[in-house]
This record gives structure tokens, sequence and C-alpha cells, in this order.
């Protein structure tokens, strides 16, 4: 039976002609004003924001900005200079720049390169390789060509042919030896391609889900989007198998293709085929060529998967540049080419004609990137500076923090000073200090707490979502599997592992085995994993921030007993907490009508109500830029505001020991609470974009845990339908125990009135308010207005008059 033959009709010469035009000739096309007028389209100043799940478009925008910015260049050219000066190893074409170059070819050049391209993506990468092979530019500056092996070896075989030349001039029938070293192995560079950006209509039928890519995509440049599960060590993958021959001394290069070979054995060379001598090929590992390899595993997405289905795997290839660029849990798009890989030896003949598939990277887009990783959008600059003037910015970021949920506006704070984080202290002994928040939210069921965890997720570039009875203690820490590829002991890191860098988030906190939580402990405070199991002793890293959700014991919370009884959590580890929320579901009128109506309006409109004198709210890409920028700040702490840190912190030692012994008792002020003021003061002050802390810094983070600890020791009945006065009587009274305002010996609980006045009115109180709560408790002789109205003098309950007279005189005095 004779095959059937087919004849391509692609004319390969042409392509490659106008390869080598587009390489030297395509010019970045975009101006300066149309770049000007994408930045003020893009700076969303009517407020309507719309955010993808992943802010994919956002980072799409990152990567064209710059670009867009800068005037016309030769693009390509410039990138092969780079090349031949040793300064880049990587070539990414981009059929975006294909494309508009093809289109001002004319009708009459109809090549279709694009879709050539995108059909037969592996072939076209070797003819692209030799277009650029073509036209590599020389290079620009001195390079010592005695650093690398493959120099030597091309000097000494340039010598050689030299000595034959000089030979063959007196042996006519001599023959100079023509170079055999393979395109392969002089190359310096890896050559890529990213697909066209789709627009219009066809934006969603860019990426494809696992399930989705068939044997029609073979051999096709596609997208596929998916988290990564499983990624292999790098190894060198080797490309060119260099070989001497111990008869005639030449050097024989072979090009593998397959993850298999067959080894040379006898010298293929001229020389030994004359003699008849069949010299035999010994390896040699210098000459060879090696890229680096690694094998990652994706999953599609789980809104991908359809319903009593399981998610699928597909096993993704990365070569050269693109190792390393992935960890386990990042949400990624991969553009790559669909190859199948036969089976061999035994396993050939049992499939029979059955294949494993592949995907080659060429591209990839990482949906959420690291802080250190995001490229800064000066249109987001620029519209953060505009509002950081009002001095608002603090209040506008944490309504920006989840703004379909209702309310919670400290847990919002104290969230987004949990994205912030403090700095990380490294001693010179090698001891470490967190820099790293925790914070923990208890409460009722039903008050948002999950959907609080999953925005934060979602908003940190590293963020793992996990619940308590889910989770095994080896599941959070490291797992010791069987590695299937080299069939060796690893370790499999869990979720404080893989957020590393990030933010883990542990919901239902309070369900998980006791057993399974003690391993929380040492990350919480070293933020370091110990294993020792399975012959291997390590420590892993684990410097995270938790964040963790837990219900009360009997359901709901009963504000009749005492917190320890309602929170079934250790107290070992509540202290590694440097935020204790607790979240109630407090019937109210008021309340419970301004939620419901939140509620459906977010159900109706599928966005957050803009309300008058609540600012601008941020999206969530705007909001990481925001964090970026301040989390380059490392902010010190001077000595004035250290005694004055000091001082609120003695304070409240001494406010805990009055508390011992009643109901109130629940968390225990010790060291690790000042530390955790420390931190919380450094993240404001890094919101700020300040090297430094100040007073206002250390205030605000007294009153964070200070409004933490009030709905601990929250009273149903006294907060159920509380006044004004008496709501600023609450706030006064914290501002004492805090000591936020307190000034002289303070040994009658004396405060500066005018401190006081700004920490009332910031808290959205007037003026009148607060001056008729003075006058009404000054009647009931709870304080008395003292040193000409400057001073709040507290008037103790065991006092007697004589005392109150002489205090005040001294009051006076002063």
């Amino acid at each position: 039976m004779a095959l059937l033959q087919h004849k391509a009709l692609a004319d390969y010469e042409k392509q490659l002609d106008t390869f080598q035009a587009f390489l030297e000739k395509f010019e970045t096309s975009k101006t300066s004003s149309d770049s000007a007028a994408e930045a003020i389209s893009d700076l969303h100043l009517d407020g309507d924001h719309t955010s993808d799940e992943y802010d994919f478009m956002d980072d799409l925008a990152d990567e064209d900005h710059s670009r867009a910015r800068r005037g016309p260049k030769r693009k390509y050219m410039e990138m092969l200079q780079e090349v031949a000066d040793r300064e880049r190893q990587n070539i990414l074409i981009e059929l975006d720049d294909l494309k508009e170059f093809e289109e001002t070819l004319g009708d009459e050049m109809n090549l279709r390169l694009v879709e050539s391209v995108t059909n037969n993506t592996k072939h076209y990468v070797d003819l692209f390789s030799e277009a650029v092979d073509k036209i590599m530019p020389k290079p620009s500056k001195e390079i010592s060509f005695k650093d690398d092996v493959l120099d030597i070896i091309m000097a000494q075989r340039a010598k050689r042919n030299e000595t034959v030349a000089s030979v063959a001039e007196a042996d006519a029938e001599a023959a100079i030896p023509v170079s055999t070293f393979p395109p392969e192995l002089t190359r310096r560079y890896t050559l890529n391609f990213k697909p066209v950006t789709p627009t219009g209509a066809d934006v969603s039928k860019k990426t494809l889900a696992v399930r989705q890519v068939r044997g029609e995509h073979l051999g096709h440049l596609i997208t596929v989007r998916g988290i990564t599960t499983r990624v292999s060590d790098v190894k060198p993958s080797i490309r060119i198998q260099a070989y001497t021959c111990d008869r005639c001394g030449s050097e024989i290069f072979q090009p593998v293709s397959a993850k298999q070979f067959t080894p040379l054995q006898m010298c293929p060379s001229e020389e030994c085929k004359q003699n008849d001598s069949k010299g035999q090929l010994f390896p040699s590992t210098r000459a060879s060529k090696f890229l680096p390899f690694q094998e990652v595993k994706i999953q599609e997405m789980a809104d991908q998967v359809p319903v009593g289905h399981i998610p699928r795997t597909l096993t993704i290839h990365c070569n050269g540049s693109l190792a390393r660029q992935l960890n386990p849990g990042d949400v990624v798009d991969i553009d790559g080419i669909f190859l199948p890989t036969p089976y061999t030896g035994f396993r050939a003949i049992r499939a029979g004609l059955l294949t494993d598939t592949y995907l080659e990277a060429q591209h990839i887009t990482q949906h959420k990137k690291a802080y250190q990783d995001l490229k800064t959008d000066p249109r987001i600059i620029r519209k953060i500076e505009s509002f950081k003037a009002s001095g608002h910015m603090y209040e506008y970021l944490a309504r920006s923090i989840a703004p379909e949920i209702y309310g919670h506006l400290d847990v919002k704070k104290a969230l987004l000073l949990l994205l912030i984080g403090g700095v990380t202290k490294e001693m010179g002994d090698g001891m470490r200090i967190r820099g790293d928040i925790n914070v923990c939210l208890m409460g009722d069921p039903g008050v948002a707490k999950s959907q609080l965890l999953k925005y934060i997720t979602k908003v940190a570039p590293r963020g793992v979502y996990t619940t308590g009875r889910g989770s095994s203690g080896v599941g959070l820490t490291a797992a010791v599997m069987r590695d299937p590829v080299t069939d060796e002991m690893v370790l499999e890191g869990g979720a404080l592992v893989l957020a590393d860098n990030g933010i883990c988030c542990i919901d239902e906190f309070d369900k998980m085995d006791d057993g399974d939580r003690t391993a929380i402990h040492e990350v919480m405070e070293q933020q370091t994993i110990s294993i020792s199991k399975a012959g291997i002793t390590t420590t892993l890293n684990a410097r995270t921030s938790i964040l963790a959700a837990a219900n009360p014991l009997y359901g709901r919370y009963n504000p009749r007993i005492s917190p320890v009884d309602n929170i079934n959590l250790p107290a070992a580890l509540l202290s590694r907490f440097d935020i204790l929320f607790l979240i109630l579901d407090t019937p109210s009128r008021e309340a419970d009508e301004e939620l419901a109506q939140h509620v459906c309006h977010v159900h109706m409109h599928n966005r957050h109500p803009e309300r008058e004198g609540e600012g601008v709210v941020f999206s969530p890409h705007e909001v990481r830029q925001y964090i970026a920028q301040a989390r380059t700040f490392r902010p010190n702490v001077p000595k004035s505001v250290s005694d004055y840190m000091v001082g609120a912190y003695v304070r409240m030692r001494q406010q805990q020991k009055r508390d011992e012994g009643s109901k109130k008792q629940f968390t225990h002020t010790s060291p690790r609470t000042l530390l955790g003021v420390l931190r919380l003061s450094q993240a404001l002050a890094r919101l700020r974009f300040s090297n430094e802390v100040v007073n206002e810094d250390v205030d605000e983070a007294l009153r964070l845990i200070e409004v933490s600890k009030a709905s601990l020791y929250h009273d149903q009945r006294a907060h159920g339908d509380q006044t004004v006065s008496s709501k600023i009587y609450d706030l006064i009274r914290g501002i004492r125990e805090s000591g936020a305002a307190s000034v002289g010996r303070g040994a009658r609980g004396e405060l500066s009135l005018g401190r006081v006045r700004e920490l009332v009115t910031a808290k959205g109180f007037t003026s009148d308010q607060f001056v008729r709560t003075l006058e009404e408790y000054e009647l009931l002789d709870v304080w008395q207005i003292a040193n000409n109205g400057t001073r709040l003098v507290w008037i103790e309950a065991g006092d007697s008059d004589e005392d109150n007279d002489e205090d005040m005189g001294d009051a006076d005095d002063d």
C-alpha cells in the first residue's frame, strides 16, 4: 500500500526573508499622545471600578504601559544586541507585533504568518531562530571569551582549522574540514512566542480550561488557565551531547530533542571512515549544552469543573528562563505548544498507539504577583497621590477592603494593617523577630467572617484559604511523600508553606483538633516549620501572617458567661495573635435596617452602594499597588515614641492586674502585646509612606487593641440602646485606660482635654455632643474640668470631698 503524499504550500524561504525584515525593521508605533489619552481614560475618575477576580486586564495594562509611553524604537534589534552582549538569554516574539507588521505588507504578500505560527509553532521556532542567526549583530562591548567552555572549544577549533589550512596550501589535495558545530550549540538564547492578545468578542475565547484542550490543538500555540499544584526540582536537560573520538580526536555533537536518546558509539568523521579505524566515542560533558528543565502540574480552576466531576490536570514543561517562575498555588495563564510524547521501551508495546501529552511553555502570565514583582503603574500612583493629599487614605483604604460587606470598619482597618505588615528584624546573632501581623476574628455565625477571609486571599499576592476541620497538621505544615520521578522521599509543602511571604487564612479555627492546632504555634512566632520524620530533618520557612476565624463553642456567643467559656481556644495560642476581634450579631433597629438595605442593594446591582461622605473606594488592584509602595518603607521608632510606648504598656499591665479574677479576664497582657503594638505602629507608618513612627501611630494601634478588647468585654444589655453621651463616655473611659491622652503624674486620671476632643471627634462625634457629655457627667461627679479648661480630672469612687478639693487646688497650681 502506497503512502499518501501531501506537498505543503508554504514558501518557507519567502517566510524566512519576511521574518528577517520583521526583526530588522519593526518599530513600536504608539506615540506619547496616544498613551497620555489612554492614561487619562484609565483613571476611572467617576469611581466606577469593575474588577475581575484575578485582575487579569490590569496585569496586561502593567506590561504594556511602560512600552506605550516610550517613543518608536527598533524593539527586536535592541533585544538581539542585548543577546550579542551576553546581557539577555531569552527572545520573546510577540505575535501582536508580527500581526501589526504583516498588515503593513499589503495584500500582495498574504503569507498568513500569524496563523501559520499559531498552527505550527514548533517548526516556526526553528525558522525564527535561523532568521535571528543571520542578522545577529556583533557585540557592542568587549567580551571575555575565556569564561565559557563553548568559547574555548570554538577558539581551539578555529586554531586547528588555521593549521589545517596552512598545510592545505602545501598539499593541494588536502581538504579543509568544515566546522561541525550545530546551530543549537552556538545559540546563546531561547526563542519563545507570545500569542495574539484577543480583543472584543474574542476575549472570552483566549484561555482554555484543561478539559477543553483536545486533539485538534496538537502542535498549536494555545493558552491554558489553571492553578499550579506540583512543581518539580529544576534539573539540567541535555540539548547537545558532545563526544570525542579516541582515534582522530574529532568532536562530534548530537542534537537531542526527546527525553530519551541513544548515545553514539562509533565515530562518523571522514578521517575514521577513510582509515577504516572505527574510533570509539567518549561523552564530553563540559562541551555539551544543558538547559534548566522543570516539570509542572496545573489543575483546572474550581469554577471550570462540571458538577459531579473531579478536576483534571495537565503537565507543563518549562525550559530555560521559564524555569523557577512557578510556585505551588499560583494561578496562571500559560501560553504553550500542545505536543504528544510517545511511550518508549516496554511501555510502548503495551500502550500501542497511545501517547502522553504535555504543554511546552512559551510564556507565563501570573494573575497575582508578589509585591516586589509588581510593576508600578503611573496611572494608579497619580490617582492615589491625588487622594492622599486629603489625609483620609487610611479610611479610604479600609473601606476598600470588602466594600460589599456592611460595617466592621475597625476590623477592616486591622485587616489592612495585616496586609501591609510590620518590619521583620534580623539580629546580629541570627535571631529573627517577626514583622507579620496575626489577626483572629471570633463571633456569631453569619457576620461575614468567612467572606472577609475570602476577600483577603484575593487581594494578597500569595493567599491560601483553608478550613480547620478540613486540615490536618500535616496538611498545614509538610508531608513526606515519594517523588514519582526520582523515587526519593521528598517534602510536600502544606498550606503554611505555600503561603510563605503571604497570608494563610484558616476558617473554623476552633474546629481543629488539638494535636493539629499545636503545629501552628511554631509558625505564628518563629515563622518556621521543623520537620524530623522519615530520615528527613530540616526546617522550612513559613513567613506568613495568620488570619483565623473562629465560631463560639455553643453556636452563638453568650455574653452572660466569660469569653474563655465561649471560645474554645487555648491561651497559649491566643497570645500569639496581635489583635482579637469579637464580632457579635446584636439586634438593633437602626443597624439592622441599614444592613438589610445594603444587602438588598448589593443583590440588585452587583456592587456596593455609594454613600455620601465615605470617599472613594479603590479596586483590589489599586489596593495592591498602594500596599506594594508602602511595603518598601522600613520605619524605625525614635526615642520619644519608644518612651511613650513603654508608658502605655506599663499602664496596660496595671489595668490587666486590676482585672485579674474577674469575668473580664480573657487575654493576658504580655511582652507579645508590646510587640503587637510595635508592629501595628510600623504598619501605620508604612501606610503614611514614612520611615519614622510617630505618637499618633501608637495611639491608633492602642485604640485598635482597646476596641478589640472592648468587643470581647461586650455587654449586650449595656450596649443595646446606647445613647450618644454613653458612647462618648465609653470612648473617654477607653482613652483613659489606654493612656493615650494622659498628662502629669496620672495619679488621679488626668487627661489632656484637647487631646481627648481630637480623639472623640475623630470617631465621628460633633463638638456639641462632646461638650454636652462633659457637662452631663460633670454634674454626676464622674470627672471635673480643671486647669482653666485644659485638663479632664477623673474622680475616683473612693475619694473623699477633701481629697477632691486638694486635687483641684493642685490642678490650679499647675
